[in-house]
This record gives C-alpha cells, sequence and structure tokens, in this order.
C-alpha cells in the first residue's frame, strides 16, 4: 500500500534453507557493532544484523527498482521481490543485484496493486491486489492460471465493505503447504476500529484453492495497519504491525501471533468486540524503533533513521543449533518517493517454544 498518501490521513482523523549473507557495499553497520550482539539488540527477542541501500532509486532494465511490498525465497535459492506497480523481480540473494523482472497484470492487461507474495511449491506465483482485493495465481512467465474467490464482506465497497487499498497486503503458506492465509491490512466497515480479518484457504486438486476459516487480529492502534505475515513451522505467525504520522515518521512493530485457538469469524458478520469472539494471540517481539541505527540515514523526520515504510517481509532461514531462531529480511516501499527509501533490513528473531 502507498502509506505515505493513504495513512497521514488516517492518522488524522521456513521454510527456506538458504540464508542471505552479506552483501560486500550493499551492508552498512555501525562501527563496533559486528562484535557486539548486545549492541545491535532491538529487543530481547529480536536483534539486527545490517542493513542495505544498494537498490534505492536505481533501475534495472528500464524498469524502476522499488515500491517493494513483499518478499519470497524462490526454490533455486534467488530472492523474489515483489513491487505494488506491477513487477515482479528476481534478486541475487548475495547481492540484492536484480537478475530478472517480469511484468505482470490483471485478464484485461490492466496493473495491479500487487501487495502480498507466496511462491508454491510448484514455482507458481500468488499474488494479491489490494483494489479489489483479488489473489491470482501465475506461472513464472506471469501468465495467469487461476483467481481465487474472495468472500463478500472482504471485497471493495459497494461490492462489499472494504476500503481500496486497505485490503489484502499480507500473504502465507502455513506449515504443509495446504492453508494459505492472507491478512487485511485494516478493517471492514461495520468491525471495530483495529479490528483485521486474516482469511484463509484450503488447497484443492490441480492446485487450486476453497474458502476457509477466517480470523480476526487486533491491532495496537487504531492507525496501525498489518502490511505483511509469515509462517512460523509451528503454525504461528510473524506479523508486522505499521503506521505514518505526519512529522512524526513511522511505527513499525514486528509480533509473534497464534492463530489456532482463535474463533472463526467467516460466519460473523460485525467484529463488536464481542466476548464469543476469541482473537489472534499475539505478543510483541520489538518496536524496530529501538534498533540501533547502526549509521542509517533518513529522508525525513524518523523516531530512529533506520526506520521507513517496511512493508516486506520474508523468514530466510533457521540459525544453525539455535531452537526457535530465524533469519528474517525486511524491505521498505519508498513509494517512487525522493522523501524515502528502499532499505532491506537483516534481522534475528528468537521465539519461545509453541504450547
Amino acid at each position: 500500500m502507498r502509506l505515505r498518501t493513504v495513512l497521514a490521513t488516517a492518522t488524522a482523523g521456513l521454510a527456506a534453507a538458504t540464508c542471505l549473507t552479506a552483501a560486500g557495499p550493499a551492508t552498512a553497520v555501525s562501527a563496533g557493532s559486528a562484535n557486539s550482539p548486545t549492541a545491535r539488540a532491538c529487543s530481547s527477542s529480536v536483534s539486527i544484523d545490517r542493513f542495505s541501500d544498494a537498490l534505492d532509486k536505481t533501475t534495472y532494465d528500464g524498469t524502476f527498482v522499488g515500491n517493494f511490498s513483499a518478499l519470497a525465497l524462490d526454490r533455486d535459492g534467488s530472492l523474489a521481490a515483489l513491487e505494488d506497480r506491477s513487477s515482479l523481480f528476481d534478486l541475487n540473494a548475495r547481492t540484492l543485484q536484480p537478475e530478472r523482472a517480469v511484468h505482470l497484470a490483471d485478464e484485461n492487461g490492466a496493473d495491479l496493486d500487487s501487495e502480498g507474495l507466496v511462491i508454491d511449491r510448484d514455482g507458481t506465483r500468488l499474488i494479491t491486489s489490494e483494489t479489489e482485493p483479488s489473489i491470482r495465481r501465475y506461472s513464472v512467465d506471469g501468465t495467469i492460471l487461476d483467481r481465487l474467490p474472495v468472500p463478500a464482506p472482504l471485497l471493495v465497497a459497494p461490492a462489499g465493505r472494504a476500503v481500496s487499498n486497505q485490503t489484502f497486503e499480507g500473504l502465507t503458506l502455513l506449515p504443509g503447504g495446504r492453508t494459505l492465509l492472507a491478512s487485511m491490512e485494516y478493517p471492514i466497515a461495520g468491525d471495530t476500529s483495529g479490528a483485521v480479518r486474516f482469511q484463509t484457504w484450503t488447497r484443492t486438486k490441480g492446485g487450486h484453492f476453497r474458502l476457509a476459516a477466517q480470523y480476526a487480529y487486533k491491532t495496537d492502534a487504531a492507525f496501525l495497519g498489518v502490511p505483511e505475515v509469515q509462517a512460523l513451522p509451528d503454525g504461528r505467525l510473524l506479523v508486522l504491525e505499521r503506521g505514518f504520522t505526519s512529522g512524526v515518521g513511522n511505527t513499525v512493530r514486528l509480533y509473534l501471533a497464534d492463530p489456532r485457538r482463535a474463533t472463526d469469524t467467516s460466519g460473523v458478520d460485525h467484529l463488536t468486540g464481542q466476548p464469543g469472539v476469541r482473537l489472534i494471540r499475539k505478543t510483541l517481539l520489538a518496536d524496530i524503533a529501538d534498533c540501533p541505527s547502526l549509521g542509517a540515514t533518513a529522508k525525513q523526520p524518523q523516531p530512529n533513521p533506520l526506520l521507513d515504510n517496511i512493508e516486506g517481509m520474508v523468514i530466510t532461514g533457521k540459525e544453525r543449533g539455535a531452537k526457535g531462531r530465524y533469519k528474517v529480511l525486511l524491505v521498505s516501499d519508498d513509494n517512487q518517493n525522493t522523501a524515502q527509501t528502499t532499505r532491506f533490513y537483516y534481522l534475528r528473531v528468537r521465539v519461545t517454544p509453541a504450547f
């Protein structure tokens, strides 16, 4: 979502074995931080290794590189980076340099507001667009293979109760690959402030998906939305909450969330805080503003110059010999704006065992 424009108004009213490595000149760390885990700590659960601005305001084969809204690891170990203006890049996982760009379109050839990305086990790409909203399956070359059903209330008004550009942002496959989960960014009309719906689909024959359970997740403040979710091997989720306040900057927080005992809200017309609805349980892992800045600079006011409009996230691997420890990569969406930066963040995240 183009957060800088939309949220300023709203505020006013693994399953992958490949791990990303240092990227030479694309890497930045603060002085003395490389050998000091404490100096790199964002919280007791999260630390930051480094960040990279290597792709900021660059182009590849005539296509602007930026506007990134989602990340995924491909089967060959490359990093897929989805931009919200209808391009999907293949990036070198070590250097971040683009190696391929595929243009995406809808059934009529129009560009997408592409936000969520999953690379399925057969290599097909599942991609959301937040204007209808929609989820389509694409081949590697960008051919549409299928379109998933969407519950009527989650459609953009007047067809449903959602607001355009505030719908499907996050997308992830749960362990086992049979269940797909998409997070709405903001509540639909009639739901209480901050109550965001997470919709799931179950895989059927031929790679198709049918509608399944839906869950409710509550953000910490009304101006915070959910730009991304990523499934852990035990079925819990890493969830990003993000917002923007004009003159102050971005708020970005990382949570551990557990949907496994949450109420199926697919039959709940309005989420009003009723006691019979069990929300997705969540625990704050880190406020990214609490991370060390590592020498980063910001082009606009920020609580921490390291911050920008962080929107994409992928789990890139596990820490060797450390149970419950993961390598996580974040990326910011610069909105092709001179006051924002395309920035990659290399985190280490520790989660407690699930019960």
